[in-house]
């Protein structure tokens, strides 16, 4: 891991600027709306001071709903196989009436990478996809940016030893916390100003790819070969963006950290071969080495040397989880990449390399793609999906090029970096 001048900050004030930043840089909280924390029981403080934070930035009600690992793997493991096509209820439940009231949600995803790795992949399979289906009015909202949500990943005993096996669980813990601060920017005296110039910052890259409108982006190496068409009025996604709906302009950044720039693919022009650069954690299995080849948009074939099966079920979902609905830079020079830390989380590991992603695609990523039908979106190339399931294909060798709608084709990344300057 890359060292840098110790932060002089107490542990306490670093964990209230994680607090402080997921409230008013993630949610953008307006004063009135209801919050909804989803977070693991070993959170708990983060959670307690996030909830005075909210109360601190207006909010009416502050309701929190508790994930454990435990659980989820005692029901996944002994659990009659009929009961997993049931949802989470009271979860679901909260969710969606949120979504309803286009009101403000912040996750906290904390669980082991490896929690499902012994467990029948046809069974997370199931439950997994009554979730998606049961929260479908909640992801509805999402996709289209109705309400102000925010995805965190604070440590966890577990995951922290993932990361680093050769400490004991406090060491590894207290060494994951160290790197979580540094990544999200809550290590520094006002992490309020550096999250609003990093947010400028991606908000110049992406309005420059919106305005160049590439045809097609085409990825070469690390065993990638792959060219990825855009829809026509396409538009890049990056950093903070706006709500629409009842409570359209309220500020948010959907993830902290965030080192990346995103729109969608043409549902039918993605040819070619990508590689992994990193394993993908998905629902609690660990995905390593997935090598995908597309035909006209649709995946033809997949493999990994690990989760295979998962991975099969997964692009297996519905139609739309056999496309893509993102794709995604990010420099390789990114903190999280130079943290020289793998993860095996998304959240963190997509900031830290290009990405792709299977399944459903942003609306607000098309020009009008929020207002116009469903189906016209999907006529105009967006995709739609139960599942939006990101994975990483950059590094260092990496080279972008984009393919201008003339057909002339310049460099937007060479070995992982920006070939231009904004």
């Amino acid at each position: 891991m890359t060292l840098t001048a110790p932060s002089k900050l107490t542990f306490q004030q670093k964990l209230e600027n994680y607090a402080e930043l997921a409230i008013k840089i993630g949610v953008g909280l307006k004063p009135g709306q209801r919050l909804l924390i989803g977070a693991d029981v070993e959170n708990a403080e983060l959670v307690r001071l996030v909830a005075q934070k909210a109360y601190d930035a207006g909010a009416r009600l502050v309701e929190a709903h508790w994930e454990d690992d435990f659980l989820t793997l005692a029901r996944l493991k002994n659990a009659p196989e009929e009961s997993l096509t049931e949802a989470v209820h009271v979860q679901t439940f909260a969710l969606n009436d949120v979504a309803e009231h286009e009101d403000a949600v912040l996750w906290m995803r904390s669980t082991d990478p490896d929690l499902l790795k012994d467990i029948d992949p046809s069974r997370v399979n199931k439950a997994q996809t009554a979730m998606m289906k049961a929260r479908a009015p909640y992801y509805g909202k999402v996709m289209v940016n109705a309400l102000n949500w925010c995805i965190i990943a604070p440590p966890s005993k577990a995951w922290a030893q993932r990361i680093f096996p050769h400490l004991s669980p406090d060491e590894a813990l207290e060494q994951m916390w160290d790197a979580s601060f540094k990544i999200v920017r809550a290590d520094v005296e006002n992490p309020l100003e550096a999250w609003a110039q990093h947010n400028a910052r991606l908000r110049k890259v992406r309005e420059y790819l919106t305005q160049k409108q590439y045809s097609a982006l085409e990825f070469k190496g690390g065993g990638t070969d792959l060219s990825v068409g855009l829809p026509e009025k396409h538009v890049w996604g990056g950093g903070s963006h706006h709500t629409t709906g009842n409570n359209a302009g309220l500020e948010f950044t959907a993830n902290i950290p965030t080192e990346e720039v995103w729109t969608l693919p043409h549902r039918e022009r993605v040819n070619g071969v990508a590689r992994a650069s990193k394993p993908l954690s998905y629902s609690g299995v660990l995905i390593t080495d997935i090598e995908v080849h597309f035909e006209d948009g649709r995946i033809v074939s997949a493999k990994a040397s690990k989760g295979q099966e998962v991975l099969e079920q997964m692009i297996a979902t519905d139609e739309g989880s056999h496309r893509l609905g993102e794709v995604a830079l990010v420099p390789h020079s990114s903190p999280i990449s130079q943290s020289g830390l793998l993860f095996y989380n998304t959240l963190y590991d997509e900031n830290a390399a290009s990405h792709i992603a299977i399944g459903r695609a942003y609306r607000h990523n098309l020009e009008g793609g929020v207002e116009m039908p469903l189906e016209d979106f999907v006529t105009l190339g967006g995709n739609d999906s139960l599942v939006h399931v990101d994975w990483m294909i950059g590094s260092s060798e990496i080279d972008v090029t984009g393919v201008l709608p003339g057909g002339s084709r310049e460099a937007v990344m060479v070995k992982g970096e920006w070939a231009f300057k904004v």
